[in-house]
């Protein structure tokens, strides 16, 4: 691919405002929807609100890390970025998709590309049916929370609640519960990808939900469906031997 016209954006810390102004003036630099590509600096969490901001554009993104973790980055460096973009390796992701219900009966809908989470949002444990395709696979799950996440968010909230790592490429979802209190350690499922996943919140008005779709917070849910969402993808860039399967492999051995 020839990267040649980019567009960079950055997060609001200081490093990464620094950053962006010196490649802005060594590399060029145009409006998103006229890029190649796009370099995000920042962390994980900027790189998930790039993807959100720029998911109708046919660009891919191209990280560089300027935060903490940097799971979704590329290491940083201002030398060599056209060689780099040259030779990075795509990584395509799909988001979920969540529809929630809530009390008053008001409809949200939300893209997540690590995860949906369920947690509770009062002093007592939540209480959840969890439905898988339209059947009860568990009348009572007693928690403090549970989350569906994507192979490419299983290191991130899903990996912290003691769920499982999944490859890249693999077409399976992890369902984690969250300090699962009934079924007493109950640590969750791997479901299809094209699994559709219902959570029912029991006692709502005495055990408050909220639901979180990476950064989208719904609160006082009493419904939440979640299935992926093939028809929106994401295309990341990652240096060679350094892509998200290499990483997710790496994880599990650390």
């Amino acid at each position: 691919m020839n990267y040649k016209n980019i567009s960079f954006l950055a997060s609001s810390t200081a490093e990464a405002q620094a950053a962006a102004k010196t490649l802005r003036a060594r590399y060029g630099h145009v409006v998103q929807e006229e890029a190649d590509v796009i370099v995000a600096l920042g962390g994980d969490g900027f790189m998930l609100s790039t993807l959100h901001e720029t998911q109708n554009l046919t660009a891919p993104v191209y990280g560089m890390n300027q935060g903490t973790v940097g799971f979704l980055m590329n290491e940083y460096a201002e030398d060599g970025l056209a060689d780099r973009l040259q030779a990075a390796e795509p990584a395509i992701v799909h988001p979920l998709h969540m529809r929630a219900t809530c009390a008053n009966g008001e409809l949200r809908e939300a893209l997540a590309i690590n995860e949906v989470s369920l947690l509770r949002s009062g002093p007592q444990a939540a209480k959840l049916r969890i439905s898988v395709d339209g059947r009860v696979r568990m009348d009572e799950l007693v928690c403090d929370g549970a989350l569906v996440c994507t192979p490419a968010g299983s290191t991130a909230y899903n990996y912290s609640a003691h769920g499982p790592i999944l490859p890249i490429e693999a077409d399976i979802l992890a369902l984690t519960a969250m300090a699962a209190f009934r079924p007493r350690r109950w640590r969750g499922a791997l479901l299809p990808m094209d699994a559709s996943i219902q959570f029912d919140v029991l006692e709502a008005d005495k055990r408050p939900v909220a639901a979180v779709a990476d950064s989208t917070e719904v609160r006082d849910v009493i419904r939440v469906d979640i299935r992926s969402e093939p028809s929106v993808m994401h295309t990341l860039l990652f240096d060679p031997g350094h892509g998200l399967e290499e990483r997710l492999i790496s994880e599990q051995f650390t």
